[in-house]
C-alpha cells in the first residue's frame, strides 16, 4: 500500500480568553480530546502539564499526528495547533471545536497544506461553531 505525504496543519493564535479556562489543564485536557473526536481523528495518547504560578500544555498524538495548545493565562492567549496526515481527517474541525470552547475576543489562524512539495499558506474559515451533542 502507497500512503500519501499529504498533509493539512491549521495554527491559531486565539486572545482575550478566559483566565480560568486557560489555566485548567485537567479541562483543557478533555476539551482537547473532544476535538480530536469530532474531527475524526485517533487519539493514541494525551500528555499535559499545568505550570506555577499558571499555563498550561496539551498535547494529543493522533493516528493523524497531533493536536496541541499552549496556554498564557495571564495575557488570555493559546497558540493551538493541528496537523493531520491524509484526507480522512480535517484539522480545521478540531481547531474550530477549541474555539467553540474557548470563545476567543480575537482569532489569527493559517493553514499551511503540506507534503505535496511547496508548502502552500492559507487562511481557513474558522468558525465558533455551536457545540451540540
Amino acid at each position: 500500500m502507497e500512503y500519501s505525504t499529504f498533509g493539512r496543519h491549521v495554527a491559531v493564535d486565539t486572545w482575550g480568553v478566559d483566565f480560568d479556562l486557560l489555566n485548567n489543564a485537567e479541562w483543557l485536557q478533555a476539551q482537547m480530546v473532544e476535538a480530536a473526536e469530532a474531527c475524526g481523528a485517533t487519539v493514541m495518547s494525551v500528555q499535559s502539564k499545568q505550570f506555577e504560578p499558571q499555563g498550561a500544555t496539551v498535547l494529543v498524538l493522533l493516528s493523524e499526528s497531533h493536536l496541541s495548545i499552549h496556554t498564557y493565562p495571564e495575557k488570555g492567549f493559546a497558540a493551538l495547533d493541528c496537523y493531520t496526515c491524509g484526507e480522512t481527517v480535517d484539522p480545521a474541525l478540531a481547531i474550530d471545536y477549541m474555539v467553540s470552547v474557548l470563545k476567543p475576543e480575537t482569532i489569527h489562524a493559517k493553514k499551511l497544506v503540506r507534503g505535496m512539495g511547496e508548502l502552500q499558506v492559507e487562511t481557513p474559515d474558522i468558525q465558533q461553531v455551536s457545540l451540540t451533542k
